[in-house]
């Protein structure tokens, strides 16, 4: 049995789904906060289960009989995100798990200026000491993260952003089908964390700019905002400032190069080039 959290996720569906075409759906379990969610999951013959990392007695019913089991890192920053993925690892173990296979990032690193980094470092020392073998995905960033910034230049002409550094955007796709491979065969195994897995290329805003400018047809210009500035723009917009802080410190990441290296894993994992960011632009646009 493969169990895969988060499974109605963005990064979590789209690895079910790969999954399913590699093995049997009597093979695979999701643990999910809502299982009416996971429905179509259900009736595809997929064990659905309900699992929360914030309720140990729910994850050892959503883990059990697991095999390898996904932990799928939760979509927020600092030390209540470590604590709950220490609780899925914890579940995991107990539930008598071969491997844990983790969601985490390239930059990962205990030193890194995005938080989110610190937390994937910070888990992965929990996984070294959990006492069974792990993989941590060290995933290239999303593309679409990327591209959901450059969203104002395609609408408006100009996009405003803190100065940045090359990064290596990658798709979710990519990186979904990458981790269906390592969970469903044990032939691409990685102790701790494997290579980066990302596109092959990296781009920073005014790469992107450029490029949205080529397949529009419409300049679309990158211009830099000082970062007090954006970040006092993300907070007159709403945001609170501890998170306009973790957006902000992305930028200050990349331009320290945390996430400026392309490798070759991913696309050895895929058998393939994995999809360019020009090709995902070209989907955003349409």
């Amino acid at each position: 049995m493969i169990i895969v959290t988060g499974a109605t996720g963005q990064l979590g569906g789209q690895i079910v789904e790969r999954l399913l075409a590699r093995v049997p759906a009597d093979r695979v379990g999701v643990s999910v906060r809502d299982p009416k969610k996971a429905q179509a999951l259900a009736d595809r013959g997929v064990r659905v289960r309900q699992g929360s990392f914030t309720e140990p007695d729910g994850l050892a019913h959503a883990f059990e009989g697991a095999a390898r089991i996904l932990i799928v890192s939760v979509d927020r920053m600092g030390e209540e995100t470590v604590r709950q993925h220490r609780t899925a690892i914890a579940a995991a173990v107990a539930a008598g798990a071969r491997r844990i296979v983790y969601t985490a990032q390239m930059g990962a690193s205990p030193t890194s200026r995005f938080q989110a980094c610190r937390d994937h470092a910070a888990t992965e020392e929990a996984l070294a000491a959990s006492g069974i073998p792990w993989t941590s995905l060290r995933n290239g960033f999303h593309a679409a993260s990327g591209l959901d910034f450059l969203a104002p230049g395609l609408a408006g002409g100009e996009v405003a952003l803190p100065a940045d550094g090359p990064v290596c955007w990658t798709a979710h796709a990519d990186l979904a089908e990458a981790a269906a491979v390592i969970l469903a065969d044990e032939a691409h195994r990685f102790e701790g964390p494997t290579p980066p897995l990302t596109g092959t290329e990296a781009l920073t805003f005014a790469d992107l700019a450029a490029l949205a400018s080529e397949l529009t047809g419409r300049t679309v210009t990158r211009t830099t905002a000082p970062d007090a500035a954006f970040r006092a723009h993300l907070v007159a917009g709403g945001v609170p400032a501890e998170t306009a802080g973790q957006l902000l410190s992305i930028f200050t990441a990349a331009r320290e190069g945390e996430f400026a290296t392309p490798g070759p894993a991913l696309a050895q994992l895929l058998g393939r080039e994995p999809v360019s960011v020009r090709t995902l632009l070209r989907e955003r646009l349409a």
